[in-house]
Order: C-alpha cells, then structure tokens, then sequence
C-alpha cells in the first residue's frame, strides 16, 4: 500500500506539472504567437469534443444506462450555459469589463473538474494493479499536453497574459493530485460515474459554444483549412488514444 501511495502521489504531481507545457510559448515573438493562437484553440475544440465522446462517455455507458448517462451529459451541458450565462451578467457589471473572456473561466473550471476526475480514476486503477495504472496514467499525458497547450492558447487569446495563463493553469491542474488522493482514501466506496459524464457535457459545451465559433470567423479559405486541419487532428488523436486505451 505504501508503495501504491508513492505511485500515486509522483503521478499526481507530474500530471500537474504538464499544466506547465504552455509555458514553451513564453519563448515566442508576439507575431509568432497571433499565428498559432486560433490553431491552438481548433485543437483544444477537438481535444475536449474528443475527450467527451471518445473517453468519457464511453466509460460512463459501462456504468449507467444509455438514458441516464445521456442525462447526466446533458445536465453538465447545461449546468455550462447556465454558469456562462451567470459570468456574462457579471462581465457586463465588472470593472475589468471587457479585459477577460468568460470562456476563460470556464475553461478553467472545466480543466480542473477534468483533472479532478482524472486524478479519482487513475488512482484508483494504480489501486487495483500498478502496472495497468502506469498505462492509464501514460495515456493520460499523451491527451494532456494538446489539451494544454490549447487551453493555454484559448486563456491568451481570451485576454490573459502569459504568465497569468500559465500561473492559473497550473493551479486548475493541482486537483489531479487532489482527486488522486481522494481516491486513494475513499474509491472503493464513492461512484463517480455521474461525475465523469457530468464533466462530459461541460466539456461539449466550452467546445461547441465558446471554441468553435472562434474559429468559424475567418474568410481566407487557406486559413480556415489550417484551422480544421488543427481540429481533425485532435479529434483523431484522442480517437486513437481511445482505441489504444480500451481495446
């Protein structure tokens, strides 16, 4: 037990400190930056869609049945669009009106829900076998660090400085290691089914009402066939990553 303790706490912290890979941008030119923000957030649309659809959904129709697991995807959309529809009302009486976007916030809610959920079930994989837990944890990394990288771009691109962005994303990432931890004492009596899906349709939400449209507002047809190609891309990682994981 010990030893699964360790396992899990060294994988909650560098989990964590993936949140950091935004940072590479730090060494750009501002011009080089522009050029890669609406790439980034094309890949953070599909990064979420696809953890969504290909990873979360899944794993919760194991568990629940289809409606009740689509209601809880569609509670957590909707939990969404309330929350935004609260921060926009907020952003309109603010006196840093205009300065930050509410997707931004809400990316970094939703980021940190999803670390939370992710640090609960790889944790508790470790609890059951080390070794399928170091495989679940590597296949975690491999859909962080695009999702990272395209939060960090959608929080720039919504008005945050660099260091603010990297600052706050390392933070959203610290509840890995508190759901982790969580797991480890509690996992064997606390289902998080409704939890996974509920992060689900936040996560649908963000890409299909906040990302997506950002990339729509382009007119050079070049510039919107990058884009996609950004968005096919993530969409067939996390598609292969699926394939990977569960079969």
């Amino acid at each position: 037990m010990p030893d699964t303790l360790a396992w899990i706490i060294a994988g909650g912290l560098l989990m964590s400190a993936i949140a950091m890979v935004g940072g590479v941008t730090a060494f750009m030119k501002p011009a080089t930056l522009e050029r890669i923000l609406l790439p980034l957030v094309s890949l953070a649309a599909a990064t979420l869609l696809g953890g969504a659809f290909f990873h979360m959904l899944p794993g919760g129709l194991e568990s629940l049945a289809p409606l009740a697991a689509t209601a809880w995807l569609v509670a957590g959309f909707s939990a969404f669009l309330l929350l935004e529809q609260l921060l926009h009302w907020h952003h309109s009486h603010s006196a840093q009106e205009e300065r930050y976007r509410p997707v931004t916030y809400l990316i970094l809610l939703g980021n940190g829900i999803h670390n939370f959920i992710g640090g609960l079930a790889i944790a508790s994989t470790f609890l059951i076998d080390p070794r399928a837990g170091i495989s679940a944890w590597i296949a975690a990394v491999a859909h962080e660090v695009p999702q990272e990288l395209g939060d960090f771009g959608v929080l720039v691109h919504g008005g945050w400085s660099r260091r603010r962005a990297l600052t706050w994303n390392v933070l959203s990432a610290l509840t890995f290691p508190l759901g982790a931890l969580i797991a480890y004492a509690i996992s064997r009596h606390f289902d998080v089914v409704w939890l996974m899906l509920f992060g689900a349709g936040n996560f649908v939400y963000i890409a299909a009402s906040d990302l997506i449209p950002e990339i729509k507002q382009q007119a050079s047809l070049r510039t919107a066939a990058v884009h996609f190609g950004f968005f096919a891309a993530g969409l067939l990682l996390m598609f292969i990553l699926a394939c990977c994981f569960y079969h």
